[in-house]
């Protein structure tokens, strides 16, 4: 007989682990699973200043604090684990998970998140893993005291060049705006660190090397002017793509293959509800991931109690 739980969280991201502590705490019976480690993206972040209410922490750590919370109020936690779902329509909604085989039900969140997007080059497919990186707390230090590339101009990508130049003999941005995305207090601490350089309005051609990255070719927007810039490392911080695949046909996404919920978290499907960067948002931090999660968790604990 399938194993019923009163709710499924399926991602254990920052939204995902304030869905399970919400819910657990509430008494219900919560089962969160993971295909990856938990935490998400929230493992890859060096530094979080802006958490209300703590001291500068790792992202890494946070996780730990959110996931010990929603064991210690009961939640199950697998991760390294897949899932299946099989019918989200049924009451109760049926899913599979590896290991456990089929299980049900009475609600399911969906807070898969995203994974950092690619220049989708075949340079870059190429040298991943070979002075590519898309996490600078994961590589930063096998490039001590090299010259380093960080590519991008939103707020992930001027703290995570800060945190770089803790490391590297220099680390240039490359913007393909002649402006930043960041907000003003990102853009200022890169400035003002002494071996963080820019160059802005440039397109990022190519990247060379045989066996690991040498150089990064790069084409100035406004003259045409083709140049190549040495490095060791280059780090890609473009933004995220949702984990979304596995849910076409169940739940409505949009043309970005982000998850549409109305305010209360709630998808197309009753009782099924997402939180976090895999639905449609303006703003993704992990402060708006955990206020998502609340809301999911809240709105099932509601379908579940009217049930």
């Amino acid at each position: 007989m399938a194993r019923h739980f009163g709710a499924v969280v399926i991602g254990a991201g920052a939204a995902g682990l304030t869905a399970g502590i919400y819910l657990a705490r509430a008494r219900v019976k919560t089962l969160i699973v993971d295909e990856g480690v938990a935490g998400g993206q929230m493992v890859l972040t060096h530094a979080v200043a802006n958490y209300p209410g703590v001291e500068e922490t790792s992202g890494a750590l946070l996780s730990r604090t959110m996931r010990a919370q929603a064991k210690r109020f009961g939640c199950e936690i697998l991760t390294q684990t897949a899932t299946r779902l099989i019918d989200l329509n049924a009451a109760p909604k049926r899913l599979e998970v590896e290991g456990e085989g089929e299980i049900t039900a009475d609600a399911v969140i969906i807070a898969t998140g995203g994974r950092p997007r690619s220049l989708g080059l075949e340079s870059e497919a190429r040298l991943k893993g070979q002075g590519i990186s898309y996490c600078a707390t994961c590589d930063g230090d096998f490039f001590t005291d090299m010259e380093i590339v960080a590519i991008g101009g939103g707020n992930s990508a001027l703290e995570e060049a800060v945190s770089l130049a803790k490391h590297a003999s220099k680390v240039t941005i490359i913007h393909e705006f002649d402006h930043f995305q960041a907000q003003p207090w990102a853009v200022e601490a890169a400035k003002a660190e002494p071996r963080v350089e820019f160059m802005m309005a440039q397109e990022v051609m190519g990247f060379e090397g045989e066996v690991a990255l040498e150089a990064v070719v790069v084409r100035d927007k406004q003259t045409d002017e083709v140049r190549r810039i040495p490095a060791r490392g280059a780090f890609i911080f473009i933004g995220y793509v949702p984990t979304t695949e596995a849910l076409q046909g169940h739940v409505t996404l949009n043309a970005r293959g982000e998850i549409l919920t109305d305010e209360g978290m709630a998808t197309n499907i009753p009782g099924v509800f997402a939180a976090g960067d895999c639905r449609v948002k303006r703003y993704r931090q992990i402060t708006t991931a955990v206020a998502d999660g609340t809301i999911a968790a809240l709105s099932a604990i509601e379908h579940i109690s009217t049930r």
